[in-house]
């Protein structure tokens, strides 16, 4: 049986069907080749998004103690990796609940051409392959839609889920490093100053 021969036998209720799982066919694929072309660029505008948040923080660091300094840089830092994160997990929601509902689109399918069968063999009263041959066709073709519509999805969640721990591990790891570089500069600038100050001290009392 072919799709043309299914196409002009199938209901309102199996069309309906078909052009649910082949919207959710079209969203699987196009969230998962943006996902992909992006991700790269995700993860240097990440970069530098991290880096933009601590250095807007530094000139208002001067008033702070080391300790009060390291804590509100880390707060800047959790807060844009959490926004990053929100940024990388776009559409991964869809991904799952694609993958999760398809299979049993496609099974309600598979339900509704047997229901068509079994109608078809109550009006003749015989049970032959004429009566069911149909019916059990769209069923067989709409469970093979189902599956070839959840299979994708499942991949590309769990592909799009591994990117985003990877990243969200990466960025835990640039954190780090920027503020280990931003403590150890501000800490440098403090010991200047404070050297400078004790210099300026010391030449006024001998004056």
């Amino acid at each position: 049986m072919n799709f043309s021969v299914y196409w002009q036998h199938a209901d309102a209720v199996s069309k309906t069907l078909y052009f649910v799982l082949l919207a959710m066919s079209i969203a699987t694929w196009t969230i998962f080749v943006l996902r992909l072309m992006g991700t790269r660029q995700l993860k240097q505008v990440a970069y530098t998004r991290l880096a933009d948040a601590l250095n807007k923080l530094k000139a208002k660091f001067s008033p702070l103690s080391f300790e009060q300094r390291k804590a509100v840089a880390e707060q800047a830092l959790l807060r844009q990796i959490a926004a990053e994160k929100a940024n990388a997990e776009k559409g991964v929601s869809v991904l799952g609940t694609i993958a999760s509902i398809a299979p049993f689109v496609g099974l309600f399918g598979t339900v509704w051409g047997i229901f068509h069968a079994l109608v078809a063999v109550g009006k003749s009263g015989q049970a032959g392959l004429a009566q069911v041959a149909t019916p059990v066709g769209e069923a067989l073709i709409m469970t093979g839609l189902g599956l070839a519509v959840a299979i994708p999805a499942v991949l590309a969640y769990n592909i799009c889920v591994r990117f985003n721990r990877t990243l969200s591990n990466e960025l835990q790891d640039q954190a780090h490093s920027l503020l280990i570089d931003t403590m150890l500069q501000q800490d440098s600038t403090a010991q200047k100053v404070d050297v400078k100050t004790s210099s300026d001290s010391l030449v006024g009392g001998q004056v």
